[in-house]
């Protein structure tokens, strides 16, 4: 359970990514998940703790906190063993750069992670890289940073009279659960079910604007009174976030959502906000085949920093269920990718 004994704001003020965030945890308890949460100096974090289908353990998941050091390790592993867990998933809010700085200090000699217990996941969770743009441009430096093809599919957008508006209401969420159903179908993706989503909006939906909380928010690009694209961000520190977008599959030709992503940028600058992380991308050579690559290019075209993360690792507390666990999802993912493929029939 959340332990409601530490303020909100101070525990926020300790962390750096809304995967963190006291808000978010609250979110999570609300679809089943146990959150816990802790303190340790001048370092917070809350992990959330899942149970394996068949076994009689669990996963713990720490997505986008610190730099984890002997402390951090020592108290995760505390925890891991009093909720059963097989392991303990970390994915450090730590750019590749910074990671080889403080690696050697916090993770032992030379920085090698298996002095500590900590292993390179074997299923990563969250993307290595993302694109992050400087919000504090001018609107002009912003435009001419864009490729090309960007710039033009902008104007295309405004040309055809695409609007984009802030809209919080019931009936705009309820627009934005269909596109995202009809966009998770059209893609083929996994995705988050009705559920999670509404569970999501009704804890994180922002009331005004306060920089020290998680805050989602909602815009919907409109043409001829059709919705062609519903995006929520999140708003948390200095920094937009862009989690969850979907699309129509009627209109393209309009580029609504280009007209979408420039407005969500004139969105964060207008709150003050100084950097648009876009929540995910491919690396610095990207395979045109990979099924994100529309994703990535589409984002690379606003003329973003690319960023990449110091990865993703896996903290053993069981070593025997641990290989287990592995195993059994190698062999998961295999068969979803050839049900998928058409090599097993239902």
């Amino acid at each position: 359970m959340i332990d409601e004994k530490i303020d909100r704001m101070a525990f926020n003020s300790f962390v750096s990514h809304p995967l963190q965030a006291y808000e978010w945890g609250e979110f999570r308890e609300k679809t089943g998940i146990k959150v816990v949460r802790e303190t340790i100096g001048n370092q917070a974090f809350q992990l959330t703790i899942h149970k394996v289908p068949f076994f009689k353990t669990g996963i713990g998941y720490l997505p986008k906190g610190e730099a984890p050091n002997e402390n951090l390790l020592s108290k995760l592993k505390e925890i891991g063993k009093e909720e059963n867990c097989a392991y303990i998933q970390l994915e450090p809010n730590v750019e590749i750069g910074n990671w080889k700085l403080l690696a050697p200090r916090s993770l032992g000699e030379a920085g090698k992670i298996g002095n500590l217990g900590l292993k390179p996941s074997f299923h990563p969770l969250f993307t290595k890289y993302t694109f992050v743009l400087d919000l504090t441009l001018s609107e002009e430096e912003l435009l001419k940073g864009m490729h090309h093809k960007t710039r033009y599919n902008i104007k295309v957008a405004q040309k055809y009279g695409v609007r984009v508006i802030k809209d919080d209401s019931e009936n705009a969420f309820k627009e934005y659960l269909r596109l995202a159903s009809e966009t998770t179908k059209r893609k083929g993706f996994y995705a988050h079910d009705k559920d999670y989503h509404t569970k999501m909006w009704q804890t994180l939906k922002a009331s005004g604007f306060d920089p020290e909380k998680l805050q989602a928010h909602l815009l919907t690009a409109l043409y001829e009174q059709k919705t062609l694209a519903s995006w929520i961000l999140f708003s948390f520190k200095d920094t937009l976030y862009y989690p969850y977008g979907a699309s129509s599959s009627e209109n393209r030709e309009v580029m609504a959502s280009n007209l979408m992503m420039w407005e969500a940028i004139r969105f964060g600058k207008n709150l003050g906000l100084k950097k648009l992380d876009m929540w995910g991308s491919l690396g610095a050579t990207p395979d045109p085949k990979d099924p994100w690559y529309g994703f990535h290019r589409f984002k690379q075209g606003y003329g973003p920093d690319l960023i990449e993360f110091a990865g993703s690792f896996d903290l053993v507390i069981n070593p025997l269920i641990y290989k287990t666990l592995r195993l059994a999802d190698k062999a998961r993912w295999t068969y979803l990718k050839l049900r998928k493929s058409g090599g097993i029939k239902s």
